[in-house]
């Protein structure tokens, strides 16, 4: 992806997070420089990979393939496998008019999915075998807004502003836009986007970046570069 449709995206994604009555916090809106400066006082913000995140899975193909996320909050490992402290997280995401996030599933992490705005949430969902792999005959059972919902395998559900479903790990799920883009929010246990992202095809997770524009802000997937 080239470094001006990120800084393009990032503006149109505040209007829309905006539009709907959310703000996101103050480090969203640092220059890179105005990062550096913080120095060791950003560290937590930098180890729990805080902040912007836009990919295209590495396909080269955003408008068909793609998501925004922006994390607010992300707790610790450690916290979660001595069960107690920050063993949460939080998103918002904007999924455009088609635009698929590909199937995947989760080793760690529970999720909470929540329409916050918008046009319609539309998940694909499949079950598990017994060791937790993909299975295209499987269907599941999921909670929606606290209710109980079984379904088939491939069953793709229709979700409205307002309305949720919780997804367990073991719960292969793709989703996007139904006719038109959906700010989502995504409330969940520890969230590491390096390793507990399975896909059900061999895709990225993160997009590679073309520096054709300095960028307005960075990504979460340029600290490790930007920030060493």
């Amino acid at each position: 992806m080239k470094r001006s449709t990120i800084n393009e995206i990032m503006a149109a994604a505040d209007e829309m997070i905006r539009h709907y009555g959310f703000v996101l916090p103050p480090f969203a809106y640092w220059t890179p420089d105005e990062f550096k400066a913080r120095g060791e006082t950003a560290r937590r913000l930098i180890d729990a990979r805080m902040g912007w995140d836009i990919t295209d899975y590495g396909q080269a193909d955003f408008e068909k393939l793609g998501l925004f996320l922006f994390t607010l909050r992300n707790g610790e490992l450690a916290d979660l496998q001595r069960g107690g402290g920050m063993c949460y997280a939080e998103k918002l995401l904007i999924s455009r008019q088609d635009q698929i996030s590909p199937c995947h599933t989760h080793v760690i992490k529970a999720e909470d999915i929540i329409n916050r705005g918008g046009a319609t949430m539309a998940i694909e969902l499949y079950g598990s075998d017994a060791d937790g792999n993909f299975d295209e005959t499987a269907g599941g059972r999921v909670m929606c807004d606290g209710i109980a919902r079984d379904f088939k395998p491939g069953e793709v559900l229709l979700f409205q502003p307002g309305e949720s479903v919780t997804l367990m790990p073991g719960d292969w799920h793709a989703f996007w836009g139904e006719g038109g883009d959906v700010l989502i929010g995504e409330v969940s246990t520890v969230n590491d986007d390096l390793t507990d992202n399975i896909f059900r095809a061999p895709i990225g997770r993160f997009a590679k970046i073309e520096e054709d524009v300095d960028p307005t802000h960075l990504l979460v997937s340029d600290y490790d570069i930007w920030l060493k």
